[in-house]
């Protein structure tokens, strides 16, 4: 189902840098008002100012969405500006280095928490006020790396391979409502996730900082051809968003060798450092 931005209002997570003020920016120039939610407030002010030069109606909540609580308020907080939302976009996200022997269950968690569980709960608190808006859009950031799962990537991929179940499981048990579910699975974006991903705790630190720097040349899609075919995709009404040459090619490779695409990727991407990093896509 289609949906018309201009006019309505949208609830966006991660909202103060990268992807997230990108979508904040080009929402408020389609004419959307704005109800931006980050735990970065500094961030949040500077891109909402900005969204407000539009003429953009801009209500900003700052919020761990690692706690239920913080995000249980939030519809209330929201409606206390803004009409029911049309559309929300659950683009949050964190990073975590390392493999899963080197990490510990309480890094392992944080992660869940904001890469799925926080989408998860912000879909429970807003269903009701999407189901009033009438037609509405609920949009998950997932990534790459919830189409394949590259080693040193457990954490990350868990999470984007459940956001992304999540996700279509509730597109099929709203097919007959006038909600759509879009997932967006972004290739490699030139964001800061990969420099503020937290280390696992038996991570060498020069090792996975060496990572770091190889894979960010392999960044190439800028957070605003990132959030323009985000929103491409959310006013057709697309249920799939592929964004980059690199999530193409990646897709392709799974759909051919579902079992085996690691080894002629890992050819291609040689050892990046010693560390396969997660693309940096959100924040």
């Amino acid at each position: 189902m289609r949906i018309t931005v201009k006019g309505k209002v949208a609830v966006l997570t991660g909202a103060a840098s990268g992807i997230g003020a990108a979508l904040a920016r080009q929402l408020a120039a389609r004419g959307a008002s704005l109800a931006l939610i980050d735990r970065d407030q500094d961030g949040l002010e500077r891109v909402a100012a900005e969204a407000r030069l539009f003429g953009a109606t801009v209500s900003t909540h700052v919020a761990d969405l690692a706690d239920p609580a913080a995000i249980a308020a939030l519809p209330d907080a929201i409606a206390a500006t803004h009409a029911a939302p049309a559309l929300l976009i659950n683009n949050a996200g964190v990073a975590l280095v390392g493999r899963f022997d080197q990490m510990d269950a309480a890094d392992f968690d944080w992660l869940m928490d904001i890469n799925f569980w926080a989408g998860v709960r912000m879909t429970r608190a807003f269903l009701p006020a999407l189901r009033r808006a009438g037609g509405a859009r609920i949009v998950f950031l997932s990534s790459v790396f919830g189409i394949i799962a590259p080693p040193g990537q457990c954490a990350y991929a868990a999470s984007k391979f459940a956001i992304r179940g999540f996700a279509e499981a509730l597109r099929h048990e709203l097919a007959d409502t006038p909600i759509g579910v879009t997932v967006v699975h972004p290739g490699g974006i030139r964001t800061n996730i990969a420099r503020s991903a937290r280390l696992a705790a038996g991570m060498n630190p020069e090792e996975a900082a060496a990572g770091v720097r190889a894979f960010e040349t392999m960044l190439k899609t800028t957070p605003e051809v990132a959030a323009s075919t985000i929103l491409r995709g959310v006013e057709r009404g697309a249920d799939r968003v592929l964004i980059g040459s690199d999530a193409y090619a990646i897709d392709a490779l799974q759909r051919l060798m579902p079992a085996r695409y690691w080894r002629p990727m890992q050819r291609r991407l040689g050892k990046l450092g010693g560390l396969v990093k997660a693309p940096a896509e959100q924040n």
